[in-house]
């Protein structure tokens, strides 16, 4: 069985308010924006019709601006609207945590929705290839999805459904990890249901509620749902039965400490 059909795209007046406030951005920091990308529900592929637009991006400042005896911020953050929430990373804190890694960055650069890019995001990515994912991701999604279900499910007996994805999205990943170790879930839900071996029944549950999501502000609460409650509970059983795996990868600190030069020298 097959999920709705998504398309994970952005109206494109939003799109073009979005690309200016990321260059107003750029002028009012004096920073290179190196990509730009949606990171929420618009890009996991469970958006509501109110949903807001969560914008990440990665930037790089002038030369002369890393060469301080005080490092600066490295985080842009714009306060928070009903429509908006927009924070970015300087590109040596990025690199640092992509080579830990850094789950969240992983799913930046693997985000089906792009406002922004540039030939170093594609050199980003590249690396990103090369880290090994399997410990940190399965630490992440594990603790993610624990934290959604003890705050919106636990022992509750009617269940807000918009809150169930939160839990649903990151224990799929952890069987996206097991079935693919190695190999970094993909950001976006359907991309990851199609890849992991559910059932028609699971399948034909996920389809009902993204349906109901996607055309309702608020699909609100309801009886919790066994079939789902059971998937999230294997998920959980696996995971923390895992042990985890020593990593075998290069050392990329050099590889980023050369990327990181690079970046910081090109023309503006």
């Amino acid at each position: 069985m097959m999920l709705p059909e998504f398309s994970p795209t952005i109206a494109p007046e939003m799109c073009a308010a979005i690309n200016t406030m990321l260059r107003q951005i750029a002028a009012d920091h004096d920073v290179r924006i190196l990509f730009a990308v949606e990171s929420g529900s618009r890009a996991w592929g469970f958006p509501s019709p109110d949903s807001d637009y969560d914008v990440r991006f990665v930037y790089a400042h002038r030369p002369d601006w890393y060469l301080s005896l005080h490092p600066g911020r490295d985080v842009i953050e714009l306060p928070i609207s009903d429509v908006l929430d927009v924070n970015g990373w300087d590109i040596r804190k990025a690199l640092n945590l992509l080579i830990k890694p850094n789950p969240v960055l992983l799913e930046w650069l693997s985000s089906p929705v792009r406002y922004s890019w540039s030939q170093a995001a594609d050199r980003l990515v590249t690396l990103s290839q090369r880290v090994a994912v399997g410990n940190a991701c399965h630490h992440h999604y594990l603790h993610l999805a624990e934290g959604q279900w003890r705050r919106h499910i636990g022992e509750a007996e009617d269940i807000r459904y918009k809150k169930l994805f939160y839990v649903l999205r990151p224990a799929l990943a952890l069987r996206w990890l097991r079935r693919y170790p190695g190999i970094a879930p993909p950001m976006n839900l359907h991309q990851m249901c199609a890849g992991l071996n559910l059932s028609d029944d699971e399948m034909a549950e996920i389809s009902r509620l993204l349906d109901l999501k996607s055309q309702s502000r608020e699909i609100g609460t309801g009886p919790r749902i066994p079939l789902i409650d059971a998937l999230i509970g294997a998920e959980f059983y696996s995971a923390r039965a895992r042990r985890d795996v020593a990593p075998v990868a290069d050392d990329l600190h050099p590889e980023a400490e050369d990327l990181f030069r690079a970046i910081v020298k090109e023309d503006w």
